[in-house]
């Protein structure tokens, strides 16, 4: 028994923020229909770095969010498809959306109007910038909020500024953001036995992963230095060359960075006043570094992670992603689940990372192809065979 078996989610979202928030609750044992337009489908079907899987509509960016889901075509903008769309939503628990502000509404499916038809579910709205507010109606995809808020501006150093992340962090934090206040919804509705809406907003969402750089300007009156790979909170903490490559040591606590000092063979410097105290340290980081890295020069960073871990200090090697997805650890935590899928072969996806005693989630579902379940959920709510037929002959699905 999973943790959201017997949940059922109407999942009107495309590309990133809202399928990876739905991914979730589908990991976890959750129903979740895609409700997509019957002409191709969720964008992120035509998005990835394989031509023929794109032309398929089944795009790695698809594949990466979409697993253990149904395919549902609807054209919404037909006043049948609005009719069965909402016999589905008197089925429903959930219904989950990232259009922008409005869009359901004048389609005729806004919460108000799926309230009517059961006061129990849950709607969750995903934007950029949330339903109201003067921003609320501009366009946006997650580089365009890493620019506003604020992310671009503290990442990089002097001689590369501004700096994205190299992955859509704002989308994905979106989407973790709003499986998180759904979950708190139902847990509500156990109580209340009340459905709610729910405003998820990209720009709200990623501004207190900055909690501590946010927190200096806002409580401290710091503005940001950009200090690259290094940790503002710490010296030495951050990347330091090695014999052949580089080392990230994070030597936070004085009992820490005295190993340090006695491991490279620099007592001295633990009574240099330069670098005695953490603030001292901090103020005094490019004095310090060329220091230490004429040290670790002398030698391999697998040989300075095993001193240096086996000291407490923690340390790790940079891996490529492609070594990442390869450790032990990884392997060892399930992290990620391999699976077959009809016309593709094996697919390797990322699980469900939360690791729970009893209900553990898992991948057990390739990514759908388009209207692969529209029979199927149809069905389920009552339509014959003859109707069905007759919804895909006039394009309703």
């Amino acid at each position: 028994m999973k943790i959201l078996n017997g949940i059922r989610v109407l999942d009107l979202t495309n590309v990133l923020s809202g399928p990876f928030a739905t991914l979730h609750l589908s990991l976890l044992g959750a129903e979740v229909i895609k409700i997509e337009n019957p002409e191709d489908g969720d964008l992120a079907r035509k998005l990835g770095n394989v031509p023929e899987l794109n032309e398929k509509l089944m795009g790695t960016s698809f594949l990466a969010q979409n697993a253990n889901k149904k395919s549902v075509t609807l054209n919404l903008k037909d006043e049948k498809a609005k009719e069965i769309f909402l016999k589905l939503v008197k089925t429903a628990d959930v219904v989950v959306e990232n259009f922008r502000p409005g869009v359901m509404d004048r389609l005729g499916i806004g919460y108000k109007e799926l309230k009517k038809v059961n006061s129990k579910i849950v709607f969750c709205a995903i934007s950029g910038f949330g339903q109201t507010g003067p921003d609320a109606m501009k366009p946006a995809y997650d580089q365009i909020i890493q620019g506003l808020s604020g992310v671009m501006a503290v990442n990089g150093d002097e001689r590369l500024n501004p700096l994205r992340c190299g992955f859509p962090v704002c989308d994905t934090v979106g989407g973790l953001n709003a499986a998180f206040a759904i979950m708190a919804a139902l847990y509500s509705r156990e109580k209340s036995g009340e459905g709610q809406f729910i405003d998820i907003a990209l720009l709200d969402s990623i501004m207190p992963l900055m909690g501590w750089v946010a927190a200096n300007l806002l409580i401290g009156h710091q503005p940001p230095t950009l200090l690259g790979n290094d940790n503002m909170t710490a010296a030495p903490s951050g990347t330091f060359a090695t014999k052949d490559g580089s080392i990230n040591i994070a030597a936070n606590k004085q009992e820490q960075w005295e190993a340090v000092a006695d491991e490279l063979d620099l007592q001295e410097l633990k009574s240099d006043p330069r670098f005695q105290k953490r603030d001292a340290r901090k103020k005094n980081r490019k004095e310090l570094t060329p220091l230490l890295e004429e040290k670790l020069k002398l030698n391999s960073t697998a040989h300075w992670v095993k001193i240096l871990n086996k000291r407490g200090v923690p340390s790790g090697e940079i891996l490529s992603l492609a070594d990442a997805l390869d450790t032990p650890q990884v392997k060892h935590r399930k992290t990620i689940e391999t699976i077959r899928a009809e016309g593709i072969g094996e697919l390797k996806l990322f699980n469900l990372t939360a690791k729970f005693e009893n209900d553990n989630g898992a991948v057990e579902s390739a990514p759908p192809r388009l209207s692969e379940h529209t029979d199927e959920v149809l069905s389920d709510v009552g339509y014959t065979r003859a109707e069905i037929d007759s919804f895909r002959e006039k394009g309703i699905i």
